[in-house]
């Protein structure tokens, strides 16, 4: 880790990180097997997170761990993984990318997020359930009816046979067949509904940037690609994966991150619940129902509450996974300034502040003590590979 000079201003003075009350309603569901609190839940969440334990974890298998990683700005995806890896350099996601172990893709709430290529099918099969291309708005819009689709498919994969293009370059490949010369239009204005859709069906994902244009490529391509499993499979493997890094979760948790992110319907979500059957344990959580994977409870059980402060990139999924309305997480006070992609401060998994790089300073908001504060603030200055001037201020 790159090593910086450090100077701290402090305008803070000694006070109390604020205090979150369950607001959550408990579910109908269940008896539950046993109770904890949900400090006790955000211990156990933080460990599998690799924050509280980062270990000598690869960029891949963070990406992995978390399920999908925002990808919309580089250097808070870099951020990201770097914040829960004991060691690590910049550009490991890069390289990730480059050698094809993580994806870059449309997936969660339609924007660019890096998945694993190993189990990213899982998502993507949740995400193209609803078969938009189907739609009759689709079908009169582009002119293609859900029998040409595949044929269409085949042609989008075929011009990107000799590698990457661009998107201009991929348009005049494809309208210059005559089945598709209707779509230069589209091409030519707004293209991103119709390759989202590509990318849903894992027929494409982003490739290398050419002069900071976006470029795209066959998926089929990479060898560490495992591709997309049937939707009946994808879904209770892609709840269990949501569990074993973001659980003990509610019913409501589950319909955010598949419901609302990929679009995945309520009635599907509980069939693949039920499914499970024993493979899910009912968990009481200060009163809430929420659920487990069960070969998590003895862990989950075990797990102690922890104070410990975190510095992560605004956007971060720690936020973003279970929802910025989860007051667990994120007490109302600080929901806007998720929402707008605040830099996040964390303790004990809680949201008790933010952070921000203004010229040759870091800014830390927050009402935890400087002295909690400073061991990862210094952590995050070396991550950000720059000299900055720390200042606290009382939130």
């Amino acid at each position: 880790m790159r090593q910086s000079i450090v100077r701290i201003a402090c305008d803070a003075c000694a006070m109390t990180p604020p205090t979150t009350s369950p607001t959550t309603s408990p579910a109908t569901s269940p008896a539950t097997a046993a109770s904890i609190s949900w400090d006790q839940a955000l211990g156990w969440r933080l460990g599998r997170q690799l924050l509280d334990q980062p270990g000598e974890r690869s960029a891949s298998e963070v990406v992995q761990t978390l399920g999908a990683v925002l990808a919309t700005h580089p250097s808070s995806a870099e951020l990201a993984v770097r914040s829960r890896q004991y060691r690590s350099r910049p550009g490991e996601l890069a390289q990730a990318l480059t050698e094809g172990t993580v994806i870059k893709t449309f997936a969660y709430r339609g924007a660019m997020h890096h998945l694993s290529a190993q189990d990213g099918g899982i998502y993507l099969a949740l995400r193209a359930a609803g078969r938009q291309w189907e739609l009759r708005s689709w079908v009169e819009f582009y002119r293609l009816t859900a029998q040409q689709w595949p044929r269409f498919r085949e042609t989008v994969r075929d011009a990107l046979r000799d590698g990457p293009l661009t998107v201009p370059e991929l348009g005049a490949r494809v309208t210059g067949r005559s089945s598709y010369k209707h779509l230069q239009p589209v091409f030519a204005d707004d293209p991103w509904t119709l390759l989202k859709a590509l990318c849903w069906q894992g027929d494409i994902c982003f490739g290398p940037s050419v002069q900071g244009k976006p470029t795209f490529q066959r998926l089929d391509a990479n060898s560490h690609w495992a591709g997309i499993p049937t939707l009946d499979e994808a879904g209770p493997r892609a709840i269990l994966a949501c569990l074993h890094s973001y659980g003990p979760a509610t019913g409501e948790h589950i319909q955010h991150w598949f419901g609302e992110g990929l679009s995945a319907g309520r009635k599907r979500l509980e069939r693949w619940r039920t499914q499970l059957g024993d493979r899910l344990v009912p968990l009481d959580v200060d009163g809430t129902t929420t659920f487990a994977a069960a070969e998590d409870v003895e862990s989950i059980l075990a797990a102690e509450p922890s104070d410990a402060v975190h510095f992560l990139p605004g956007h971060d999924q720690w936020v973003m996974g279970p929802g910025t309305k989860d007051t667990h997480v994120t007490p109302p006070p600080y929901r806007t300034a998720m929402t707008r992609q605040a830099g996040i401060v964390l303790r004990g998994g809680v949201v008790s502040g933010t952070w921000a790089v203004r010229g040759s300073e870091l800014h830390v908001s927050s009402p935890v003590q400087p002295a909690e504060l400073q061991e990862q603030a210094e952590r995050l200055v070396g991550l950000l590979g720059q000299d900055l001037e720390i200042h606290y201020t009382k939130a």
